[in-house]
């Protein structure tokens, strides 16, 4: 037995550029580049901080910390930036890059502060005081491994912060169009 051969007229399911259009203005409006900065900031100042406590407390670099610094920036700057343009990737991943170079000099300063039996505020005023005095200290406790962390926090910081359309959102840009042939 066949199956008959279905008829005219078709159902035919496609994106709607209008709606594209207007979906893609209304995510363009609903954009906050500072609140995103301000978010990812604050949560690059925490990711550093826990960078450094892992580091100092396990006395060795884990590379998913800085996978999980780079998530966190980039969460920050998605959920309170709601940015779809690319500037929002590039922030999360200067921000998370940047989260985990400071997490590196947040350690370095515990361990010189042991090391020369100064407080930790001593230590982190005078780096703060003299950034070469930081370029310094990087540069003398630079690994290769640190490439791969650095690279690690770009890539994800760069690929979480952009809003997510969700299955429903997309949904809503289709049109159905009945076509007689």
């Amino acid at each position: 037995m066949t199956t008959p051969a279905l008829q005219p007229p078709y159902i035919v399911r496609e994106l709607d550029p209008l709606k594209v259009q207007e979906f893609q203005e209304r995510l363009r409006a609903e954009q906050n580049p500072l609140l995103g900065l301000l978010a990812g900031g604050v949560a690059a100042i925490v990711g550093a901080v826990l960078w450094a406590i892992v580091t100092v407390i396990t006395n060795y670099q884990i590379g998913w910390i800085a996978i999980g610094v780079a998530f966190i920036v980039g969460w920050a700057i998605r959920t309170f930036g709601k940015g779809v343009d690319k500037f929002y990737s590039l922030m999360g991943a200067g921000l998370a890059v940047l989260s985990v170079v400071l997490g590196n000099l947040l350690m370095i300063a515990v361990l010189l502060a042991r090391q020369e039996s100064y407080s930790l505020l001593t230590v982190l005023s005078a780096m703060l005081l003299n950034p070469t005095i930081d370029v310094r200290l990087l540069a003398e406790n630079f690994s290769v491994m640190d490439l791969l962390f650095y690279g690690f926090a770009v890539y994800y910081g760069y690929r979480y912060s952009l809003r997510r359309i969700t299955a429903a959102e997309r949904e809503t840009l289709y049109r159905q169009r009945t076509v007689i042939s």
